[in-house]
């Protein structure tokens, strides 16, 4: 069954876009578990963690979030809620398998989220 494309507010779009990127990071952890060494996909996901990730959080959070809905919305703060577990998993340096599953998992989760639920708040 195919689902309509959900509707993007013009203001969040570079946002979503951002959501795609790591939507496909999770994709790609976990296709590339068969085929590529734990310690390259660290440090893959370390890169774009640094580089695209980590200041993604940060505009939320400081000025989307406060902006749109302000940072005592109870959908704010569960978008917030993963992203110190996030940090510290994309830091972790045990158990890197264990790890990178969390970080797949848990990095999808909180994009769908934010896409299917708060930003489609925002369009009401």
């Amino acid at each position: 069954m195919k689902t309509k494309p959900i509707k993007k507010t013009q203001g969040l779009t570079a946002l979503s876009r951002d959501h795609h990127q790591g939507l496909l990071l999770s994709w790609k952890i976990r296709t590339a578990f068969a085929r590529v060494s734990l310690e390259r996909i660290k440090n893959y996901i370390g890169l774009v963690y640094k580089t695209h990730l980590s200041p993604h959080f940060k505009v939320e959070e400081k000025y989307i979030f406060p902006l749109f809905w302000g940072m005592n919305n109870v959908l704010v703060k569960k978008a917030i809620c993963p992203t110190p577990r996030l940090h510290r998993l994309f830091n972790s340096i045990w158990k890197i398998e264990k790890s990178l599953n969390r970080i797949e998992r848990k990095l999808e989760r909180h994009i769908r989220f934010e896409e299917r639920v708060l930003f489609q708040k925002f369009r009401r």
